[in-house]
């Protein structure tokens, strides 16, 4: 059964799943349904309609399935999702989605959204990603697997940010990144490839090798976007590892951070 404190407000027709754990003082509005064994602290808003998975951690005072702040908005009945085992930390805001895109905002599973962290309408947030204290996604970014945002990083909206990649803080993002790169800088700019985040998660010597030849590609041969693209396709014969960083400049639409 679910644990619900006798001073917070959930709405009737909320689906709460087994062990789901609610605070005082928290609000849990209609059309939200919420999975197995989610802890709810105090002071948390939820508005629906919003699905959110199993086994969650939601901080204090986060605002989860809140109406956009996009001027477009006129009330449409917009949606949330988030996944599983994710922890959402104090005074953090996630909203719904807008009808001018896919009228739905994802976050995936085994995600970190530290303190004070906004993400927008329409973002797509993949999974293993960490976004630390104060950063902000705008409307319709999208963020790639195990991609580590600094605290402070400001995304422009539309950009689409790879997997693997790893912005220092007070990072300004206004273009796209290729996956595996690390970024920083106001506007940001590549320094390279995120190569101990890669060690961490178990590529080998070879791939990160091979992974660094795609970024000198990308960056070192004043090859066009095109002719990089079908030089890294050859190299992907003989590494999948850089199908990635071929995918997220495939579907690059506001060109990338040089």
């Amino acid at each position: 059964m679910s644990l619900i404190h006798p001073l917070a407000i959930v709405d009737p027709s909320a689906r709460l799943a087994e062990g789901v754990e609610v605070g005082p003082w928290t609000l849990i509005g209609p059309d939200v349904e919420i999975g197995p064994y989610t802890r709810i602290e105090s002071h948390v808003v939820i508005k629906g309609p919003t699905r959110i998975g199993a086994h969650n951690r939601i901080f204090q005072f986060a605002t989860v399935g809140e109406e956009c702040q996009d001027k477009k908005y006129a009330g449409e009945p917009t949606r949330l999702e988030i996944g599983d085992h994710n922890i959402i930390r104090e005074g953090v805001t996630i909203h719904r989605g807008t009808i001018q895109d896919e009228s739905i905002t994802r976050v995936g599973s085994h995600n970190l959204l530290m303190a004070y962290v906004h993400v927008a309408h329409d973002c797509r947030v993949g999974d293993h990603v960490v976004i630390a204290n104060n950063a902000a996604l705008a409307g319709h970014v999208y963020v790639g697997d195990h991609t580590i945002l600094g605290g402070f990083t400001a995304v422009h909206q539309f950009c689409k940010i790879g997997a693997h990649i790893m912005c220092g803080a007070g990072t300004v993002v206004l273009q796209d990144i290729p996956s595996y790169t690390l970024a920083t800088g106001n506007p940001a700019k590549p320094h390279g490839i995120n190569s101990e985040g890669l060690k961490r998660r178990g590529f080998s010597a070879d791939s990160i090798r091979l992974i660094k030849q795609a970024y000198k590609v990308i960056y070192r041969q004043n090859l066009s976007l095109a002719e990089a693209i079908l030089r890294l396709q050859e190299l992907a014969q003989a590494e999948p590892a850089i199908e990635p960083m071929i995918q997220s400049l495939q579907v690059s639409s506001r060109g990338i951070i040089r």
